[in-house]
Parts: structure tokens; sequence; C-alpha cells
């Protein structure tokens, strides 16, 4: 069970330095939002990179974390098309993408926080 522990551990870490990053990269893109041809871009999920690394997210029914079941998804703008000066950064697009990177890193610091107090607790020191 400790082991089980560990590796959830590894993830948060894991997932906290790629919503990180993640930031960075909205940043540059808000940045650069008005540098005539300058492309948007952004980090690859973190399920994919997770997945890349050998270690496949569980999953606990269909539709989660890339089952078989549909979900609902908001449509966001068309990344491909770029403005008359050639810069395809959507200011509205970087903001929704930025309050999910906050909601990925604040999940990864209270599944983090949570574990390493239940580690504390059973080695009997709080």
């Amino acid at each position: 069970m400790f082991v089980n522990k560990v590796e959830v551990l590894n993830m948060a870490r894991a997932m906290a330095v790629h919503a990180s990053a993640r930031q960075g990269v909205i940043a540059r893109n808000v940045a650069n939002a008005d540098t005539p041809g300058y492309r948007a871009r952004d980090l690859t999920s973190f399920a994919d990179v997770w997945d890349s690394q050998g270690t496949a997210l569980r999953t606990t029914r269909a539709g989660h974390v890339g089952g078989t079941a549909q979900a609902s998804v908001g449509l966001m703008p068309d990344r491909l098309h770029a403005s008359p000066n050639g810069n395809s950064v959507s200011l509205e697009a970087e903001m929704v993408k930025a309050a999910e990177t906050r909601q990925a890193h604040d999940m990864a610091l209270a599944i983090y926080s949570s574990l390493s107090g239940n580690i504390r607790a059973t080695l009997g020191r709080r």
C-alpha cells in the first residue's frame, strides 16, 4: 500500500511540474498577443506525457480520462485562423487555459499535501 502512495506522490509532482511549465507557455503567448506573425503554442496534455513514460492513468468508469464515453466539451476558438497580422493568439482561449492549468496545479498540491500527511501519520510523525 505504501508503494501505491509513492507512485501517486510521483504523479502529483509530475503534474505540478507540467502545470508550471504550461503556465509559462501561456504567459509567453499572452505576452506576444500583439506580435505580428506569432503562433500560439501549448504543451502536450499531462495525460499524454504520463502515458508516454509507460505509466498509464487508471480509469474508474467509462468517459474518465479518455475512456470510451464522450464527455461534453465547450468549443474553443479556432486556432488555425490567424488575425490579419498573422498572430494566432486568442486572449480568451489563453485565459481559459490559464484557469485550467491553475486547477491542475492546485489539484496536484492537494494530492501531495494529503498523501504526505497520511504518510507522516503512518510513520508516527505529525
